[in-house]
């Protein structure tokens, strides 16, 4: 059996890090606790259904609350939403998980800003993310399954276009998978499925949801997935699969590329493959750098039944390095595949003189 400790071992340089991120996505529980919303225009009545809807018990301040407030208050969507008929007070701050306001006048605004950080309580002022310390962005709703979508403020608009996309990509049906999932995951747990068995549990249901979104999960779905996850655990020795990033722009890679990052327990790489390209990678995914030995590392982590993606610069088929690394996977009993890509300027005068024809279906 390998040393653990020298599967492991660091590598002799850091990978690529996470692009800057202009807001962290935050998903936040707000299910009966209190939220302070200060305002009666339409932006405040929606983020008081927003907020409703995410459960929380939605404290409005307006001394004269819109129709459109009232009419919220009488039939909330989910959590309650409490008209006080007055202006917001310092008091009101105290204990709330998030203050929300809209105002017209600047001194009334900074006032509301200072007396929220005051008392420790996020704070969104609407349309004023210079005076915000948290954004509400753009929502696709397949609750369970949500997708928040911001622009940091700077282009609403297109944030709504990108939503539109979204909603039209995504079958209402993943509703009920996405619920099918928070349901069977004390399921799993309990199953007696090993830790790779229930890994593989969650990639083939992910596959099975998307392939079958048109109709309700059904429980005959989940004793079939635990045994096929089951048997590809008991059968997996561990992998390794030679995938192609293309010369470095995110939107040329393929999606037998991203099925196998995202499948990746360890992704080894060199110092030419973009960040962006890792970043579609599970972020549980161990990635080492190296700029030699690979082989060896790769060979070492499959054999510990790890799976493996050696992620290249440009395309795999035309480089001689793929035929060696073929070469050894093979030799040592690990099943290997390549995933072409499309072929960097820097590597095809290299390597098309190199290669077979028959390379990508090694």
């Amino acid at each position: 059996m390998p040393d653990r400790a020298a599967l492991y071992s660091p590598p002799r340089m850091l990978p690529p890090q996470m692009q800057p991120l202009a807001r962290l996505p935050v998903f936040l529980a707000l299910e009966r606790r209190r939220v302070l919303v200060a305002g009666d225009g339409a932006a405040a009545a929606w983020k008081v259904e927003l907020l409703s809807a995410a459960g929380a018990c939605v404290d409005v301040c307006s001394p004269h609350p819109s129709e459109l407030l009232c009419g919220l208050a009488a039939r909330p969507p989910r959590g309650t939403i409490a008209l006080m008929h007055r202006a917001w007070r310092v008091a009101d701050l105290v204990g709330a998980a998030l203050a929300v306001g809209e105002f017209d006048d600047e001194e009334e605004t900074q006032r509301f800003v200072r007396a929220a950080r005051s008392t420790g309580v996020p704070v969104n002022v609407i349309d004023r993310p210079a005076c915000s310390d948290f954004a509400f962005g753009a929502i696709v709703n397949r609750s369970p399954l949500v997708i928040g979508i911001s622009t940091d403020g700077a282009a609403p608009v297109f944030g709504q276009a990108i939503r539109g996309r979204l909603e039209a990509m995504l079958p209402r049906g993943f509703a009920d998978w996405a619920t099918a999932a928070r349901r069977w995951r004390a399921a799993v747990q309990n199953s007696g499925l090993s830790t790779a068995a229930r890994r593989a549990f969650w990639r083939l249901f992910a596959s099975h949801a998307v392939t079958h979104c048109d109709r309700e999960p059904r429980q005959g779905d989940f004793d079939a997935l635990v045994g096929r996850a089951r048997a590809e655990a008991t059968a997996e020795r561990g992998s390794i699969a030679l995938v192609g990033g293309g010369p470095g722009d995110a939107e040329l890679l393929t999606l037998r590329a991203v099925r196998a990052l995202q499948s990746a327990d360890v992704i080894v790489m060199d110092d030419r493959v973009s960040p962006a390209i890792v970043d579609f990678a599970r972020r549980e995914a161990r990635k080492l750098l190296v700029d030699s030995g690979g082989d060896t590392l790769m060979i070492k982590l499959a054999l510990a039944g790890r799976r493996v993606v050696h992620l290249m610069h440009g395309d795999p088929t035309i480089l001689a390095q793929t035929l060696e690394t073929i070469a050894a996977a093979r030799a040592a009993g690990i099943p290997v595949e390549v995933v072409p890509g499309i072929a960097a300027p820097d590597a095809v005068q290299h390597g098309a003189d190199q290669a077979p024809p028959a390379l990508a279906k090694a």
